[in-house]
């Protein structure tokens, strides 16, 4: 007794010391569908890591761009890794807020992601995040819906195409609403939209002298053209609807299009989740034949903050999330559709992943045709096709998101909305020191 006592005494101990051994990482992320499949998952990471332990802290869109904009801001030191968008890396980078990615691995091949996506998320070369899953946008629809209305969606359609769309196929007795678009306030929720929507329709935020151009008749058509279409064929509620609230609206047959993010694909072709999914199909966004079309470019990726006091197991962690052999697991256990799309290029050259994703052409199509230098119609001082890339726009972007919500939901007009943004945007860049 004595014998089995002492060794159940030194097993103990031994625990003991490798929970003291055992680095804790805290990772902070968004409650998107492919971040929280990840989650599953890491059973892979920590069998291959026993000494690393994994902390999440999963939250909304909005509330985890704030929460973690704070902390690296104030140094606060919460998380190791962050899971950020192409906004923040290039301005985060250059106030040296993020880690370089410099210890992936050797059999990592940093050159097989996507040189778009790649692109916006280094720094004199050196990339700064990795991204998990690259986007663009474009719209998917119901082809018994479009069918049933008499129409063809050509693979890139024009706007007055998804307006007449939208009024044949909302069907009101049934449920069913023409478009579903974002509506929720945020620079990254209804601005990421409306702000692509904007280049094709000929609008910018600001000129070549960083004046703001709400007051200009190019955003006044846009905004217009958005309201009057989603009072006419959008869901009720629609202020309040951002990605999730729309895939779900889809995913329940309630939407005969939805213009967003090319990473909803494989959620709304999922039979397992979706009671549509063998009805979707794909086209480009829309454009107004000015030689821009309404798609963005974005990668949700994983970096990590320069605070850290663990580097090397942070790196650990993202190396792994972002490789080819994370890929490899999710087909494994969900099958090749289900990959994180966006961004690497073997996924597209792989015949079983073209096979299993109808969407790939499609989405690998919009993500090279989103041009983040040139985003606009007419000249501008500014990079990033749905965002401006300044430090400012992440308040300012969510201030005239909050307006054009209002204007949505009926409680001010679209000419009070766009003076109010316009007046934000004046000052905003008056105290930046951007004009005088």
């Amino acid at each position: 007794m004595k014998l089995r006592t002492l060794t159940l005494g030194l097993l103990s101990a031994s625990a003991l010391a490798f929970a003291a051994q055992a680095e804790s990482i805290t990772i902070a992320t968004v409650n998107n569908g492919d971040m929280v499949r990840m989650q599953k998952l890491t059973d892979d990471f920590t069998k291959a890591n026993p000494d690393i332990q994994l902390n999440w802290v999963t939250l909304e869109e909005n509330v985890l761009r704030e929460r973690v904009t704070t902390d690296i801001a104030t140094k606060g030191g919460q998380y190791d890794v962050m899971t950020i968008g192409t906004y923040e890396v290039p301005i985060w980078a250059k106030q040296s807020w993020l880690l370089p990615l410099d210890k992936l691995g050797d059999d990592y091949d940093a050159k097989d992601i996507i040189p778009a996506i790649a692109g916006g998320l280094s720094v004199d070369g050196k990339l700064y995040a990795a991204p998990f899953y690259g986007e663009s946008s474009f719209v998917m629809y119901r082809k018994d819906l479009i069918e049933k209305a008499g129409l063809k969606m050509p693979d890139a359609p024009t706007w007055d195409f998804i307006k007449e769309a939208a009024d044949k196929m909302t069907d009101r007795a049934n449920g069913v609403n023409g478009v579903c678009l974002r509506g929720k306030a945020g620079w990254g929720e209804n601005m990421a939209f409306l702000t692509a929507m904007s280049n094709s329709f000929g609008a910018r935020w600001f000129d070549e002298n960083w004046k703001p151009q709400f007051d200009q008749p190019e955003w006044k058509k846009t905004l217009q053209f958005y309201v009057d279409m989603m009072k006419a064929d959008g869901p009720e509620g629609a202020s309040s609807n951002g990605f999730n609230e729309n895939l779900a609206l889809f995913q329940q047959g309630k939407c005969g299009m939805w213009i967003d993010a090319t990473v909803a694909a494989s959620f709304v072709s999922d039979p397992k989740n979706s009671t549509v999914a063998d009805k979707v199909g794909y086209a480009l966004a829309p454009d107004n034949g000015l030689g821009k079309r309404g798609n963005w470019l974005w990668a949700w990726s994983l970096a990590i903050p320069a605070g850290t006091q663990k580097a090397d197991a942070a790196q650990k962690f993202v190396s792994w999330a972002t490789s080819k052999h994370y890929a490899e697991l999710v087909a494994s256990k969900e099958g090749w559709a289900n990959v994180p799309p966006g961004t690497r290029s073997s996924l597209y050259a792989n015949a079983e992943y073209q096979k299993a994703a109808p969407f790939a052409k499609m989405t690998l199509d919009s993500i090279n045709a989103a041009d983040p230098t040139h985003p606009t119609v007419k000249p501008v001082p500014y990079v990033g096709v749905q965002f401006v890339a300044i430090p400012e726009f992440q308040g300012l972007g969510t201030t005239v998101g909050q307006l054009f919500s209002a204007a949505l939901a009926g409680q001010s007009s679209v000419d009070d909305a766009l003076k109010q943004a316009q007046d934000a945007a004046t000052a905003t860049m008056t105290e930046g020191g951007y004009i005088k």
